[in-house]
């Protein structure tokens, strides 16, 4: 291809493009449509054909060109939000990311504007991803914190801009071994997007691979979204399938699969390390567990009876409670002196099926006592006790 450097007529330039020996043949209906569309001012159509050859694998190596000889001589003319993303594609065709991170800089520059606020947002955090890349961690915390105030303003927005939103925090959040903070990021950013058809295979493994982590090594003891969640099943029959089943254990307070899946741990350095902490963290969903399943009636638990659910030292029951009134994942007192905790409320969560078919039961068994001392009532105090006023 000619050298994006000498600056032609948009018109002669498609003229010369389609002439040149390289051009892949599949390449060149394009480009005789963006001559036509060009010429009739068609600018949804040529926008669409835009965005259909920056999706051809094979176009790869002349988009730069394209984007510099042709589509900034009429980028005005085109809905802004799609020449973000024309832009976004582009730049990520530059191998020195400085050039890329210089081109969506120069386009986000024009898109500063009142009428354009998705379209600079969208921009703008993909140029934060480059800044991230180069190491710039705090150039995209502030751009970061910019776009957020923006979108916050906003009565509607793309679900385009707030999955790049959204992509890119969960970066900058990975990057910083921010794992709360990750975890709402990438679940919020899977919510705008089609797990199926908008990421390949290896992503949703890897986004798998990373939420599956960052719920166990963040501050998070209610992941049952990420459970009920289909990126999971990306896991299933892979080398990290056991992550999986670790969330579940976790979620269901299972301290013997957790104990069986423990020597996996080895597979992932970062939690062998973090080893006392997923401990403790499995004994507090069993606490957790061990309080929910049983009736309202029936929650003043004994340290003996806490020490054998969560398989902790009788000595170390006290503090295991005191850290979980803490972590705000129950309500209630401890009494010392008759060695029981009183729990009043525990942290709602997403329940799995075995969970709900506890709860389905203890509902039934409710019921029926409800309707027992119905019927004890009427036995004893007559009908009349039912009557209405």
């Amino acid at each position: 291809m000619p050298s994006m450097d000498v600056d032609r007529d948009p018109a002669t330039y498609l003229a010369q493009a389609l002439t040149t020996p390289g051009l892949p043949a599949e390449l060149k209906p394009f480009y005789e449509a963006f001559s036509r569309f060009y010429e009739n001012k068609l600018w949804f159509q040529l926008t669409t054909t835009i965005e259909a050859f920056l999706a051809t694998p094979a176009s790869g190596p002349f988009q730069i060109e394209l984007y510099e000889q042709f589509i900034k001589d009429f980028a005005s003319k085109l809905n802004q939000l799609k020449l973000a993303s024309i832009g976004i594609a582009v730049a990520r065709q530059f191998t020195d990311g400085n050039q890329g991170l210089e081109f969506l800089t120069t386009l986000t520059t024009t898109l500063d504007t009142p009428k354009t606020r998705e379209a600079f947002v969208l921009a703008s955090m993909e140029s934060a991803h480059f800044k991230l890349l180069l190491g710039d961690n705090e150039g995209t915390k502030e751009a970061m914190d910019k776009c957020e105030k923006i979108l916050d303003s906003l009565d509607s927005v793309d679900l385009a801009v707030h999955a790049s939103f959204y992509r890119v925090s969960g970066d900058y959040f990975k990057a910083k071994a921010e794992y709360a903070d990750y975890y709402k990021s990438s679940l919020l950013y899977l919510a705008c997007v089609n797990v199926e058809t908008d990421l390949l295979p290896g992503d949703r493994i890897q986004r798998a691979h990373d939420l599956g982590l960052s719920a166990l090594l963040g501050k998070i003891y209610n992941f049952g979204e990420l459970l009920m969640h289909p990126i999971l099943d990306a896991l299933v029959s892979t080398e990290h399938a056991w992550i999986r089943d670790l969330l579940f254990a976790f979620n269901a307070g299972d301290i013997a699969k957790f104990d069986s899946l423990a020597s996996a741990l080895e597979k992932e350095p970062i939690l062998q390390e973090n080893f006392p902490f997923l401990r403790q963290k499995i004994c507090l969903m069993a606490l957790i567990e061990a309080v929910f399943k049983r009736p309202t009636s029936d929650r003043v638990l004994p340290f003996s009876v806490i020490a054998s659910e969560t398989r902790v030292p009788a000595d170390e029951v006290e503090i295991l409670v005191m850290k979980a009134l803490s972590l705000k994942l129950i309500r209630g007192s401890v009494d010392q002196v008759s060695s029981t905790a009183s729990v009043s409320w525990v942290q709602p969560r997403v329940l799995d099926r075995k969970q709900i078919d506890g709860l389905r039961e203890r509902l039934s068994s409710w019921c029926d006592r409800v309707s027992l001392v119905g019927d004890m009532a009427q036995a004893q105090g007559g009908p009349e006790l039912f009557v209405q006023g």
